[in-house]
């Protein structure tokens, strides 16, 4: 079908479209309107001509002036490609005579006879730039000179009045060219003000990436949408007797480790110190909530328990039964059908392990369930350290039968398997509590597997705890953590670490 490019029809108008082959409204053969003829070709013209460019005006050698280039001064074509009409260039013969200009270092001469004045010569002398302030006024002689040596003080210039137009003889209007040297004494006109973030409102995040959007709920930036990292990727606490490291290591997508660290008084006024580490189970559902909720009942129990009297290792049997207690809460959800929440919630309830220790009086107590630790790292390192929990594993219970040893026991891909847990699931709770009274001052390390399966015997333990970790808790904390990710932060990783100091009446071995 043939194609036309109008879009009216040229006999009544009408708006056209490219398919038509008669006008709608008056029956215009369409096909007959001649075709346009193209427009001619222009030549390329070619920008590569050498050009002859005459010499620039010659320069006085006491002159701090520019030469420059002026449009009379070379050769060109008009639009129409005619000549350019012919301009006496600057200096020659036929041009208005130009005063000799006063070199900037000479005062001028005493004021004579009044002579007419001159058109100004068109090269400007150079005006240095400071960065000191803005330069004073100066227009001749020794005020100008200064200028130009750099010499004279800067003080705020008056403002310069605006320019004013004059008539010329032939009528015409002429605007009064501003000095530069005047708007070189200008100070500098302000910046356009950046709007700064706003602080967002209260109980509101403010993005890491953009640093200017809130963050919703769901942890994504409002303005830029970039996902935040999560509080819980990485924890950090300090107090004077306890300091505790989390981190979600290099291989999980999220950290299911929690852990707690507080310090209050017996009744007789004496410090306590303690510190619960949790690792969730990853085969278990929420296993992150697990742990959290675990932690947070213990230490709430201890700090209810301790201040009242209750004996440290009754109060640390107490704090594992309430946390195995809010994990069972998590199993719970009134007001929907569990099962069709989580088909498999029966056999999968959230679940965590649990290991505490406390120091107060001159004890040392710990409790388990699971396969956490706690070690024993001496100040003196020529003493033995010792491991002070024994794990709820298959491993563990392999080397208690006598079948394997422990090295083989740990090299079977069951050993992790734990036989103690906390959770609704769980079989019969049996939490683990053992009292020490050491003889000497030393450190103790409370962690989950993600730190001691990259050092699991007590003398790798006490070798990779750095020898100033008592005195500097949370750097010793960080570097046991540091060590786990670069042996492959397979897991999450936690550690709290806790001095143990001889009470003033001493205290027999263990």
């Amino acid at each position: 079908m043939p194609q036309h490019d109008l879009a009216a029809c040229p006999g009544c108008a009408e708006p056209l479209e490219s398919g038509d082959r008669f006008c709608g409204a008056c029956g215009y053969d369409l096909s007959a309107v001649p075709a346009t003829a193209p427009e001619p070709d222009r030549p390329t013209v070619v920008i590569g001509t050498p050009v002859s460019w005459p010499e620039p005006p010659a320069r006085d050698p006491g002159s701090l002036t520019t030469s420059t280039q002026h449009p009379g001064d070379l050769p060109g074509m008009d639009s129409g490609g005619h000549d350019l009409p012919a301009t006496p260039p600057h200096g020659t013969p036929g041009s208005p005579p130009q005063p000799p200009e006063t070199p900037l270092h000479e005062a001028p001469a005493s004021p004579g006879p009044q002579a007419p004045a001159a058109p100004p010569a068109r090269d400007l002398p150079t005006i240095p730039v400071r960065t000191d302030g803005p330069h004073a006024a100066a227009t001749s002689g020794d005020g100008l000179a200064a200028l130009a040596a750099g010499t004279v003080p800067a003080p705020t210039p008056a403002p310069t009045p605006a320019p004013t137009s004059t008539s010329t003889s032939d009528g015409d209007f002429a605007l009064a060219a501003p000095d530069p040297r005047a708007a070189a004494a200008q100070p500098p006109s302000p910046q356009p003000t950046v709007p700064r973030p706003t602080t967002p409102p209260a109980g509101t995040k403010l993005c890491v990436a953009c640093r200017a959007g809130h963050v919703d709920p769901d942890g994504y930036c409002e303005n830029c949408g970039h996902a935040q990292p999560r509080e819980r990727d990485h924890m950090e606490r300090e107090l004077p007797s306890v300091a505790a490291v989390s981190d979600r290591g290099l291989r999980h997508h999220r950290n299911e480790d929690a852990f707690a660290v507080s310090a209050t008084a017996l009744p007789d006024g004496s410090p306590a110190t303690l510190a619960i580490v949790c690792d969730g189970v990853s085969s278990a559902t929420r296993p992150d909530e697990a742990s959290a909720a675990a932690a947070h009942a213990a230490d709430q129990a201890l700090l209810a328990a301790l201040p009242r009297g209750t004996h440290p290792q009754q109060a640390m049997h107490e704090a594992i039964v309430a946390a195995a207690e809010a994990v069972n809460a998590l199993a719970e959800e009134p007001g929907q059908d569990a099962m069709e929440h989580d088909p498999h919630r029966h056999q999968n309830a959230p679940a965590c392990t649990i290991v505490g220790a406390i120091v107060a009086d001159g004890l040392l107590i710990v409790g388990w369930v699971g396969d956490s630790r706690a070690y024993w790292v001496p100040d003196d390192r020529t003493c033995p350290p010792a491991r002070l929990t024994q794990d709820d594993s298959w491993a563990a219970q392999m080397v208690a039968a006598g079948l394997m040893n422990e090295a083989e026991a740990y090299a079977d891909e069951r050993a992790h398997a734990i036989t103690g847990w906390l959770g609704a699931d769980a079989y019969e709770l049996e939490p683990h509590t053992s009292a020490f009274k050491p003889d000497r001052p030393g450190l103790v390390v409370v962690c989950t597997d993600g730190l001691w399966n990259y050092a699991e015997s007590a003398t790798d333990m006490a070798r990779v705890v750095p020898a100033d970790a008592t005195g500097r808790l949370l750097h010793g904390a960080q570097v046991l953590v540091g060590h786990a990710l670069d042996g492959g932060g397979h897991d999450n990783v936690t550690v709290a670490l806790l001095p143990f100091t001889l009470s003033p009446q001493g205290a027999g071995s263990a």
